[in-house]
């Protein structure tokens, strides 16, 4: 008589199976309908073996959307547990969108722990996987019942764009769009920081306007940005250039040559060289005529004048050594 219990398993297995079977496909979408409406959390329905088989079984004048997923840790699938939640929220706003079933779609979730025989039947090797079962009768039957399968490559993998791609296979159907919801933290800390910047401002206003009103520190930051923009900047993050390189010799090479191309820190150099330049005319122009004592005034020009002299004869020489046929240099750079 041992052989009495599994006889009645097997016959109770039959017997439901044949009972799945027997219903229709009007009364399977309502079963799951249910499912999906009874609370908040329903949606997406979780499948087992059998329920999978039953949701996608023809003929079915409904369309089913069902993710293939593994949640289990074992698995490390990130891409499965960085979708879960965004095809939760679809479900769920879709069936809240439509608790009548107009749309005629039914979302449901099968993982791998719950449906082993499912994904070595399809010979699943990747998850997650989104499969589009359409409906093969009734008004809005499609004449291929094969399922249309989601491209986990194609973009961002959020509720939105799986939204529009099962809109697109669903046409002249109500489309529920997907509600997100209200984040109250992000709400309450954007109001916090605005609130706390404009209180800093008030307080700090007094003595920011002497620091926006100053002509000097104006004139400071154009003229580093007229020096870095001139100098190739700008021409360093369009080509990405190098920021220095080997000159075959085992050294490095500072300066590239041509005047087609250059290094970082060639950028750098020359940025400082016009720097200088401009530091020396300045103070030739506005600082020494304002030297109250001739000699100390006399110096100054001869100092200044040496420094505009050697640095300027210095960048007559890189730009040679750039390009050997560049026609101007100075002592004692020839």
């Amino acid at each position: 008589m041992r052989w009495l219990p599994a006889f009645l398993t097997a016959s109770l297995a039959f017997a439901s199976g044949s009972l799945a079977a027997k219903k229709t496909t009007e009364e399977r979408f309502n079963n799951f309908h249910a499912k999906s409406i009874a609370s908040s959390s329903a949606a997406p329905i979780k499948l087992s073996d059998a329920s999978y088989r039953e949701l996608t079984s023809q003929p079915r004048d409904y369309t089913a959307a069902v993710v293939l997923t593994a949640m289990d840790a074992r698995f490390n699938c990130q891409l499965c547990r960085e979708f879960q939640p965004e095809w939760d929220l679809l479900a769920r706003s879709w069936v809240k969108g439509d608790k009548a079933g107009e749309s005629r779609v039914l979302f449901g979730t099968l993982d791998f722990a719950d449906g082993r025989e499912i994904f070595m039947s399809l010979g699943l090797q990747t998850a997650p996987v989104l499969l589009l079962f359409p409906p093969t009768i009734g008004p809005h039957a499609v004449a291929s019942t094969e399922p249309l399968r989601y491209d986990f490559s194609n973009g961002p993998q959020i509720a939105e764009v799986v939204h529009s791609w099962i809109a697109r296979h669903l046409p002249d159907r109500p489309h529920p769009p997907v509600k997100r919801p209200i984040n109250w933290m992000r709400w309450i800390s954007t109001t916090v920081l605005t609130l706390g910047s404009l209180t800093a401002s008030y307080v700090a206003w007094p003595y920011i306007v002497p620091i926006l009103q100053s002509r000097n520190i104006w004139a400071a930051v154009t003229l580093i940005s007229i020096l870095l923009f001139t100098s190739g900047h700008m021409y360093n993050h369009i080509r990405k250039v190098p920021y220095v390189a080997s000159d075959g010799k085992g050294g490095i090479s500072y300066f590239a040559s041509g005047f087609q191309s250059q290094y970082g820190l060639e950028t750098q150099i020359v940025a400082a060289l016009y720097g200088l330049l401009s530091l020396a005319g300045i103070s030739l122009a506005i600082k020494v005529p304002r030297i109250a004592d001739s000699k100390t005034q006399g110096v100054a020009v001869l100092a200044w004048g040496g420094v505009f002299f050697f640095t300027y004869a210095f960048l007559l020489s890189v730009f040679r050594g750039k390009n050997p046929g560049y026609p101007f240099k100075l002592p004692p750079f020839v």
